[in-house]
């Protein structure tokens, strides 16, 4: 891949914990003026949590401006000394400025950093044991300062104002990373435009689509997707998380606003679509091994980033990268089919045991 535009794709099991905090740790310690870091999850403990924790450290040491964002679940700031949790302890050890963004009731879901005005790191992985070792992500590192300030942008949205419903407002128009058109996206300030223009390019597809998404519940992504297989005029196929699949079918069972929802689900489903049985949530204690990769293929265009194809991903704080590449596409392709190759096909009957993991789903 490009120097400019490099990416990477964890499978389940593929890389340890410690591998991954490497990667991370890395691209940190490259930073020589200003690190942002716009973290949902920052769950990490011993040796990953000193290598990362470490490299974070060691650039407000040598004088690196580093601001940090993470989702809470109230708007309480973490108080001093922190609870016993280790997100809050972690944080708080680093001894740099950070921002509790509420998450009730949209989610601060990014996955970013910003490093010098001139790169970013971005993509599906929270910065978790489980998510460095047992899901599928994509992780996409960009350099260029347009793009670079385009998530400044968005970081200082947030910063300023603490309000997950008042950012995404930056502007999507397309730039270009090296020799490659890349269009940044960003919610809810754009989550309405982003799906349509997902939908759109799965629409216009001529050849193949590829699609890796924890849940598939966005209407107009859904909508197209169950023409278009309907259709069968160009190869369709993916795979989903199937526990937090069966939370969303048992949500729109019992909701009659949302039931209409299910012929397209269910039509999407029984097409080319495999589903990893991963451990369902729970509140303390279980794994997270969830599908956890979020990409998109249509023909020659890749949109990844930390955005579900569901309707909260459009309400969340989100970003996407539509990338138009072929090269990419095709390894991002190779990939999808590689990672549904590994579980079997979504059942006839995906609602069979149905599980309640929506909290899952906001991965």
């Amino acid at each position: 891949m490009r120097r400019m535009l490099t990416v990477h794709t964890l499978t389940d099991g593929g890389r340890s914990p410690l591998e991954t905090a490497k990667l991370v740790g890395a691209f940190l310690d490259g930073a020589e003026r200003s690190l942002d870091l716009a973290q949902y999850d920052f769950h990490l403990a011993g040796e990953t949590a000193e290598l990362v924790g470490g490299a974070i450290r060691r650039a407000a040491a040598r004088g690196v401006a580093v601001r940090m964002l993470f989702n809470v679940d109230h708007r309480n700031p973490i108080p001093v000394p922190p609870p016993p949790e280790p997100d809050a302890r972690l944080i708080a050890s680093l001894h740099v400025p950070a921002r509790a963004i509420a998450g009730v009731p949209d989610l601060m879901h990014h996955k970013y950093v910003v490093r010098d005005g001139e790169a970013v790191w971005t993509g599906s992985m929270n910065w978790t044991d489980d998510s460095f070792s047992r899901q599928e992500n994509v992780i996409v590192v960009a350099r260029s300062a347009d793009l670079a300030a385009a998530f400044t942008r968005n970081f200082d949205e947030l910063w300023d104002d603490g309000v997950v419903e008042r950012s995404g407002f930056v502007d999507s128009t397309p730039l270009l990373v090296g020799d490659v058109a890349v269009r940044p996206w960003f919610t809810p300030g754009h989550g309405e435009d982003l799906s349509a223009r997902i939908a759109r390019a799965i629409g216009r597809a001529r050849r193949r689509v590829r699609i890796c998404s924890p849940v598939i519940t966005a209407a107009p992504v859904l909508a197209t997707l169950a023409e278009v297989i309907s259709e069968g005029r160009i190869d369709v196929a993916g795979c989903v998380d199937l526990p937090q699949m069966r939370g969303v079918i048992h949500q729109w069972s019992v909701n009659g606003n949302l039931s209409w929802k299910l012929p397209l689900l269910r039509r999407v489903l029984a097409g080319e679509f495999s589903g990893k049985s991963s451990t369902p949530w729970r509140p303390e204690g279980s794994l997270h091994d969830f599908m956890h990769a979020k990409v998109t293929i249509a023909d020659d265009v890749v949109f990844a980033g930390s955005f579900n194809l569901s309707r909260s991903g459009e309400r969340n704080a989100e970003n996407v990268l539509e990338i138009a590449d072929a090269a990419l596409a095709e390894r991002l392709a190779t990939f999808v089919d590689e990672v549904r190759a590994r579980y079997p096909r979504v059942p006839p009957d995906p609602s069979a045991t149905p599980t309640r993991s929506s909290k899952g789903a906001s991965s």
